[in-house]
């Protein structure tokens, strides 16, 4: 793998998908094989499953020693911490979830901590959270309301290096902000949640994007596509990883 495809990371926010099955992985490979088959076409992959519930430490171990050598996980802090405790009182559940994502050693890309709309808008509130993780560098934000796209908070995030998740949505739109060494955009879908088919123009779009951001200072970027109806995120995602690497 050559240094430009080491800069950027692109897949899917998760892999277990059963109406995946004779669209995206052939019908002849089982389903304990489809991660292989997966990690065989993308770099990394977004687990939301930990935003659910909690897995054990052989879970993450099995995880790091399935990986290829060059593949990243992203993990979903738990709702617990965010829809919950609405990051209140988070440093103990922070460290608990910190300790068994760092299991996964140098297959650990990051974590995305996505905020829910209702969150009050607390600036103080997020950097305690985001200083209760051992590095915030390592911390994407997803934010879910408007009040929080502030010069405030892009002021946070490049302050402690935390990376800001850019987000398509049929009402959000996509932004540029580059705050750490890091950039992270994900695709929900254009025009309608979870279900839009990217065209090529709108992924010439988020190209362009991607490019614009590492001219900001984005050493690393990660694109993750969560339009899994129908098969469309890896669909997309295939497609756009080839445009990306034919740049």
């Amino acid at each position: 793998m050559n240094s430009k495809k080491d800069a950027f990371y692109v897949g899917t926010s998760g892999w277990t998908y059963n109406h995946w099955k004779d669209t995206f992985y052939p019908g002849n490979i089982p389903k304990t094989r489809w991660f292989d088959y997966y990690a065989k076409t993308f770099t990394a992959v977004e687990i939301n499953a930990t935003f659910y519930r909690r897995f054990t430490d052989t879970t993450y171990q099995k995880w790091r020693e399935r990986a290829p050598d060059d593949f990243l996980y992203v993990l979903k802090v738990p709702r617990q911490i965010t829809h919950r405790k609405y990051l209140l009182d988070s440093e103990t559940p922070i460290m608990e979830f910190w300790e068994s994502v760092v299991l996964l050693e140098n297959h650990f890309g990051m974590v995305l901590m996505q905020l829910p709309p209702k969150i009050p808008y607390d600036p103080d509130r997020l950097k305690i959270a985001l200083l209760s993780f051992p590095d915030p560098t390592k911390v994407a934000v997803e934010f879910r309301h408007a009040q929080w796209y502030s010069d405030e908070i892009k002021g946070l995030l490049t302050e402690l290096g935390a990376v800001f998740c850019v987000v398509d949505a049929p009402n959000i739109r996509l932004m540029d902000w580059v705050t750490s060494g890091s950039a992270y955009i994900r695709l929900h879908g254009r025009k309608k949640w979870y279900a839009h088919d990217y065209s090529n123009q709108e992924l010439e779009e988020i190209l362009n994007l991607v490019e614009k951001m590492k001219e900001n200072g984005a050493r690393k970027t990660f694109v993750f596509f969560n339009n899994d109806f129908d098969g469309h995120a890896p669909k997309n995602a295939f497609t756009f990883q080839n445009m990306l690497y034919d740049k």
